[in-house]
C-alpha cells in the first residue's frame, strides 16, 4: 500500500490536463479499465454505440493493474478509471482527491461471484472450524480478505487465529488439493472451474458484509469532475444504460468481452452484476468493513468519495 500512496503522491505533482478534443469539436474521455467483465462496460458501450450517442469520444486503454490505472488518473493521463472501493478509500484516507462518479461491479447475493471453499475431502464447515487454519486470498487487505473476516468474526470463529496468505486464484487449486492451505476465497471465472473440479464452497462470505454492496467504480479526480461536469453527467448516463443493457443481454456482452480480453467466457461463467447508481447504503456497508478490519484507521461518510454533481 505504501508503493501505491507513493506512485499516487508522484503523480500529483503532474500538471491535469484537460479532456481532449477530437477534430469534430466532440470530446474525448480518457477511460483507464483493467481488461476483465468487471471493468468492460465501456467496451460494451463503445460496441453498442452508447458514448456516440451521448456525443462523446472514448480514448479505452487497459492497464495491467489498479495501482498503475489509479497513478495514471491522478497525472491526469487518464481521464477516468475503474477501480474498487476499498482501494479508493484507501486513497482518500491518504489524502489522494479521487471520488467516484458511476457504480460498476456489485455484490448480490442472489448470484455470488466469489465464495469461500475447501478441498473435497476437507473436515471444515463452520467459522469456529477455521480456527489456527489458513485462508488464501488474493490479495491481502483488499475485499477478497474482509469477506472472510466479517464471515468468521460474525459465525464464531476466533478471528485472531487465522493466517491469511496470498496467492493467485489460478494457484488456490492446488494448493487447497495438496493441503498447503485449508480454505480460498475465489471468484470467477475460476470459481466454476474449481467446483467443476470438486471443490466444495463453505459459504458465500461477503453476504457478512452485505446482502448487496459496491465493489467496483468509476472515479475521477475532484477537481477533473468540477472542471468538467457536463462530461461527467454524460458518463454517468452512459454508465447506467450500459449497466442495463449489460444485466439483461450476457451473450452478447460476451462476445465483446471475448474479443477485447482474449479470454474465453462459457455459458456457466458467472457474469458480473453491474450497479445503475451510486447507492450510499452501499458503500457504506464496505467502508464500514474497512474500518472495523484495519483496511483503513476510521469509516466516514460514503458521501464524502462521491463526486458533487453541478
Amino acid at each position: 500500500m505504501k508503493y501505491l500512496f507513493f506512485a499516487l503522491t508522484l503523480a500529483l505533482t503532474f500538471a491535469s490536463s484537460p479532456a481532449g478534443v477530437a477534430a469534430d469539436d466532440v470530446p474525448t474521455i480518457h477511460i483507464g479499465t483493467t481488461p476483465i467483465d468487471a471493468g468492460a462496460e465501456p467496451y460494451y458501450a463503445q460496441a453498442e454505440g452508447f458514448f456516440k450517442s451521448a456525443g462523446i469520444n472514448v480514448d479505452i486503454q487497459a492497464m495491467a493493474n489498479g495501482a498503475v490505472l489509479a497513478a495514471a488518473v491522478a497525472s491526469g493521463a487518464l481521464d477516468i478509471g475503474q477501480s474498487n472501493v476499498v482501494s479508493i478509500a484507501s486513497a482518500h484516507e491518504r489524502g489522494i482527491p479521487f471520488v467516484l462518479v458511476a457504480p460498476a461491479s456489485l455484490y448480490t447475493s442472489k448470484l455470488p461471484q466469489s465464495a469461500l471453499v475447501v478441498s473435497a475431502t476437507s473436515p471444515l464447515r463452520t467459522a469456529k472450524d477455521l480456527n489456527g487454519k489458513t485462508i488464501a486470498v488474493n490479495g491481502l487487505k483488499t475485499i477478497s480478505q474482509l469477506g472472510p473476516e466479517a464471515w468468521i468474526d460474525n459465525n464464531g470463529g476466533t478471528l485472531s487465529t487465522v493466517k491469511f496468505i496470498e496467492l493467485p486464484f489460478s494457484a488456490m487449486e492446488d494448493a487447497l488439493t495438496s493441503g498447503r492451505i485449508d480454505a480460498a476465497l475465489i471468484s470467477e471465472p475460476v470459481l466454476s472451474d474449481a467446483r467443476s473440479h470438486g471443490l466444495r464452497v463453505l459459504d458465500n462470505v461477503y453476504d457478512a458484509i452485505g446482502k448487496d454492496f459496491l465493489i467496483g467504480a468509476w472515479f475521477t479526480t475532484s477537481s477533473w469532475a468540477k472542471a468538467h461536469p457536463d462530461l461527467v453527467r454524460k458518463y454517468v448516463a452512459v454508465m447506467q444504460q450500459t449497466a442495463r443493457w449489460a444485466n439483461a443481454h450476457h451473450s452478447e456482452s460476451a462476445k465483446i468481452l471475448q474479443t477485447e480480453t482474449q479470454t474465453p467466457v462459457s455459458s456457466t461463467t458467472m457474469r458480473v452484476v453491474f450497479g445503475e447508481t451510486l447507492d450510499l447504503v452501499q458503500i457504506q456497508s464496505l467502508l464500514d468493513a474497512c474500518a472495523k478490519y484495519g483496511v483503513i484507521k476510521a469509516s466516514f461518510p460514503a458521501s464524502d468519495i462521491i463526486a458533487t454533481q453541478h
